[in-house]
This record gives C-alpha cells, sequence and structure tokens, in this order.
C-alpha cells in the first residue's frame, strides 16, 4: 500500500487546442477535470496499476469536494484534511505539437491548526504503508522545513520516504535522508546550484544530492530518460515514444512506477521508464493502465552515457 501526501492538491482542466493564440478566441477540441496535484497524481497511477493507495490531502471548498469525488470515483482512498481556503483550481493548454501551457493558482493558505493536522494525518495513515510519497509544492502556512518534519516523523514511524519537492523544501528535508528523492532536470540543476549539459553532470548533481542526505535520487531527463543513483550504483533507463500527446503528470505516473515495482534497482528503474513513456502518450493527465505500458521499449544499463548532451539542458 502506497500513501500519498499532497500538500497543495488542485482541481485540473486540461483543453485540448490545435494552437495558442494570444488574444484570440481559441476553441478546444477536448476538455478534462481531473484532481490534480503531484501526490494525487501518484495515486491515481498507483491504482491504475491496480495497487492500493490512500492520498492524503487538505481539501476545501466546491473545488474540494469535487476532488474527492473524483478520487473516489477511480477508487482511491481519500483521507482529507479539512481546511478553510478553497482547494485551487489550474488550467493546462495542450497544442497539436505538444506544447503545453499551464497556469496553477497559488492555493488556500493553511493555519498553525491545519498544519498540525495534516502532519498527524500522515502519521495516522502510516502503519502497513510500503512507501509515502509526498510531493509537489508547499501551500502558504507551510514552511520549506515542514517536508523535513514530515520525514523525520515517517522514519521514526519505520515509514519509507519517496520525496518529489523542489527549491529549499528540498535541500531541508534531505538532512532528514530520505529513501528516495525524484528531482527532474531543472530541479536538480537548481540544487546544485549550476546548468546541467550532459547525462554526466546529471550524474554527478545526484551523486551530490546524496552526500547530502538522499540515500537515492531518481531524476527525469524529459526526453532524454531517467537516471537512478544510489549507494549500489548508478543506471541509466530510457524509452522510445514516437508521439508525445501530453506530459501533464508523466513524473508523477514515472514515481507511482518506481514505487510499485519496489522502489529499489534496475527493475524499478524500467518500470519508472516505462510508466512515464506510457503517460506521455495519453490526453491530459491520464495514468496509464498496465494495458499501456511498453515494457519492450525500455531500455536499462549501468553503462551510463555520460556523454551524451541533453536535448533540453538544464539552466
Amino acid at each position: 500500500m502506497i500513501v500519498t501526501v499532497t500538500p497543495n492538491p488542485s482541481l485540473d482542466r486540461t483543453y485540448e487546442v490545435p494552437a495558442l493564440d494570444r488574444g484570440e478566441v481559441v476553441r478546444a477540441t477536448g476538455e478534462r477535470v481531473d484532481p490534480g496535484g503531484k501526490g494525487v497524481n501518484v495515486s491515481r497511477a498507483v491504482a491504475a496499476a491496480g495497487r492500493r493507495t490512500v492520498a492524503v490531502l487538505p481539501l476545501g471548498g466546491a473545488p474540494g469536494a469535487l476532488v474527492a469525488d473524483l478520487l473516489d470515483a477511480q477508487g482511491i482512498e481519500v483521507a482529507p484534511v479539512p481546511i478553510a481556503g478553497a482547494t485551487r483550481s489550474n488550467i493546462a493548454l495542450a497544442e497539436a505539437d505538444g506544447v503545453l501551457t499551464k497556469i496553477n493558482a497559488p492555493g488556500p493558505e493553511l493555519s498553525a491548526t491545519e498544519r498540525e493536522l495534516l502532519l498527524e494525518t500522515v502519521r495516522s495513515q502510516s502503519p502497513g504503508a510500503d512507501w509515502i510519497a509526498c510531493c509537489g509544492s508547499l501551500p502558504r502556512g507551510l514552511a520549506p522545513s515542514w517536508y523535513a518534519e514530515l520525514v523525520a516523523r515517517a522514519h521514526a514511524a519505520g515509514a519509507r520516504i519517496a520525496l518529489d519537492t523542489s527549491g529549499p523544501a528540498l535541500l531541508q528535508a534531505l538532512r532528514e535522508r530520505p529513501d528516495v528523492v525524484k528531482p527532474n532536470a531543472e530541479e536538480l540543476a537548481g540544487a546544485v546550484g549550476r546548468p546541467l549539459a550532459t547525462v554526466g553532470d546529471a550524474v554527478k548533481a545526484a551523486e551530490e544530492l546524496r552526500e547530502l542526505g538522499a540515500r537515492a535520487v531518481l531524476a527525469s531527463l524529459g526526453a532524454d530518460g531517467q537516471l537512478l543513483v544510489t549507494g549500489e550504483g548508478t543506471w541509466f533507463g530510457a524509452a522510445r515514444v514516437d508521439a508525445v500527446r501530453s506530459n501533464v503528470g508523466a513524473g508523477d505516473s514515472s514515481l507511482a512506477g518506481f514505487l510499485v515495482a519496489g522502489g529499489a534497482g534496475p527493475g524499478a528503474l524500467a518500470s519508472a521508464v516505462a510508466h512515464g513513456a506510457a503517460a506521455v502518450r495519453l490526453p491530459g493527465s491520464v495514468m496509464p493502465t498496465p494495458d499501456d505500458l511498453e515494457p519492450s521499449a525500455v531500455t536499462v544499463t549501468a553503462e551510463v552515457p555520460a556523454d551524451r548532451p541533453l536535448r533540453e539542458p538544464a539552466p
């Protein structure tokens, strides 16, 4: 069973459009409404894989009620933390050529009482969990040290933690030694304070995160693949993708694939790559089922192509 924690969830509306022309009326060719937030997406991907998951998240107002209903309809158990503010609503515009424009609302501000209730709810859901996946940005009212406190409490309860966040929240949480962190290339570059131009640059940055406390680093490099850097070794994984429809939630699907496959070693990396590749072939933030996966398109190797330039260098 995998528990997910999403401190700043959302109600996501995705519109598919032929092209985005500023100042013009743009007619959508498709529309979806989904529960959103990185941890929520991980729960959705875990449920699509046929595994049990519990989503812990603060919910408020009509958007929060709709998020809970949508998750329930997908067979996801919800452990809601009632808040006074309304859950944020986000908009994504997906163009036919694969370009995605996202408008993310800031979200509500959590009170001290709501902040503590969120931590307590995670604690109450921890027994029996194989993993606790803590994902996404922190809402107003939660200090950058909040994830560090959550990791410390979860470890004290004997739980394993997967952390997907960035900036000061990531750096402060590293001191509590999360079991795996999952940055993308831009977040990895931000964490080490320098640009990444090659796969080797990304490996070095991941090793530095391990020196700062991460026990393992699962790094998404976009179209260039994924890295897994641990105390046991380093592996590089990639998959063939003929056409990208939407990359919304692809990284979250990758983390779910990694965790449902055990969360360690090259086999889990292969699962992460397969789930991420399947997600980008689907519309909006639809999460892949086992039937959507193409394991034969995935390659994983310990011979990391360190000199390979990244197609999308991280600034």
